[in-house]
């Protein structure tokens, strides 16, 4: 029997998951959602799934009600016979968890890696993970996409000369590098000590910004204080303009006040994880055909390496 591909979707990426679906060239599978009254949820399916290819389409940023709901899925999917259960994950929460910084912590990142395979996920595809080694936490294949495919046109349509991309930290140098090498611009990194964790003390920067239209690269912008820092630092430091590009728009707490206080002339983020508001600083652009063309590439067992741009 041959299996067919159907695209399911969680609650929290269901607007991501319609455009995927239309670019794929069909539309989402039917599903019903239930809460009993303490808030449980409940999720099953509405059409028969038995020896399919499901993709289940979930970001797992919080609350956690998007990571047991995706959990639910790929559960109900192994219960019902599909054939092939692949967790489309566009962002994958709990990544920032990828190893004990400090005692008595827990690797959250690991954690959701084992629940994800006792559910049943045959399969995981994700986009520009906080730390690539989380790959190996799993013991079933994953795809991990770069959102690098759909930024560097854009980079190219804004014609910037003088070009530098910036690193707002030590550990996002080697995202900035990749970046660099393909654009062939200059490179600045950013020193930042911590005081706690989303609160930066001090910042430093390490390579040439006066005169140079920079813009910083990181996989995700969360409360926007390290990111709105290093803009400020830089133009105060001569620089034209300075952009910055996050693959996931976390934006929690006073991230949009941030952005928009900033010396940040755009914010360009992909759609993984929806906006909470708009804002006029704030560009989005959508992976929704590079997910639409690996899921076919997937399904037919062809090579995926060529569609990225790391």
């Amino acid at each position: 029997m041959e299996s067919h591909v159907k695209i399911f979707s969680g609650i929290a990426s269901e607007g991501l998951a319609q455009k995927i679906a239309k670019s794929y060239g069909q539309d989402l599978g039917k599903m019903s959602r239930y809460r009993f009254s303490d808030g449980e949820l409940q999720a099953s399916y509405e059409e028969s799934i038995r020896g399919q290819s499901l993709f289940i389409i979930q970001s797992t940023m919080p609350p956690a009600d998007n990571l047991m709901e995706l959990l639910l899925m790929i559960d109900a999917a192994k219960r019902a016979s599909a054939r092939h259960i692949i967790a489309v994950i566009p962002y994958f929460g709990y990544a920032r968890q990828d190893r004990k910084d400090k005692p008595r912590v827990a690797i959250g990142a690991k954690l959701v890696a084992d629940m994800l395979e006792a559910a049943g996920a045959t399969r995981i595809m994700t986009m520009d993970l906080h730390a690539d080694q989380i790959q190996g936490f799993f013991n079933v294949p994953v795809d991990h996409l770069y959102a690098s495919t759909v930024f560097h046109p854009y980079i190219h349509s804004l014609n910037l000369p003088n070009l530098t991309i910036a690193a707002p930290d030590m550990g996002g140098s080697k995202r900035a590098n990749s970046y660099a090498k393909y654009l062939k611009a200059e490179m600045v990194i950013c020193y930042k000590q911590r005081v706690k964790a989303n609160e930066v003390d001090s910042m430093t920067a390490i390579g040439e910004m006066e005169g140079r239209n920079v813009i910083l690269v990181d996989d995700l912008i969360d409360t926007g204080g390290t990111l709105c820092k290093a803009a400020d630092m830089m133009m105060d430091g001569g620089a034209l303009s300075v952009r910055a590009i996050c693959t996931h728009p976390v934006l929690s707490g006073k991230a949009y006040e941030n952005i928009e206080k900033s010396k940040l002339t755009e914010l360009i983020v992909t759609d993984t994880i929806p906006l909470k508001q708009e804002s006029s600083k704030i560009k989005v652009l959508s992976v929704a055909a590079l997910f639409a063309k690996v899921i076919n590439s997937v399904h037919k067992y062809e090579s995926i390496s060529g569609n990225f741009i790391q």
